[in-house]
């Protein structure tokens, strides 16, 4: 589920994006700023792939699950290549955590996205 939603990422397929969302989500857009709701999540998701010029990509790397009745950990090594306003990539792997709840039909729905995982407590967020 997670490679299907990366994949939306890369190909800027928001629409298709938001599916993977909970109505009520939340995604850390950077240290200290959050975009809630599937509104806000994609219009975040456009302007990041503005900033980055078109050449975001994610993957992921080893991941751990954790599940407890209805809700799920993700832990992941979430790698983004991206052209950091140069011209050449630059790749930079971070220790994401996700969080994921199971709704009324039956399927896992991302409802906190947070790729910066426990790295935030090192952020300043003034």
């Amino acid at each position: 589920m997670i490679a299907a939603a990366d994949d939306a990422i890369n190909r800027e397929d928001f629409d298709s994006l938001m599916d993977f969302y909970a109505d009520d989500a939340t995604l850390v857009v950077v240290p200290g700023r959050a975009a809630n709701g599937k509104d806000e999540i994609r219009a975040a998701f456009v302007a990041l792939a503005e900033h980055y010029q078109h050449t975001l990509y994610v993957t992921q790397g080893d991941m751990i699950v954790i599940e407890g009745g209805d809700t799920a950990l993700v832990i992941a090594q979430t790698n983004v290549r991206a052209n950091m306003k140069t011209a050449a990539p630059t790749m930079e792997t971070r220790n994401a955590t996700y969080v994921f709840k199971r709704d009324e039909e039956d399927q896992w729905r991302c409802v906190v996205d947070n790729s910066y995982g426990a790295a935030l407590l090192n952020q300043s967020n003034s």
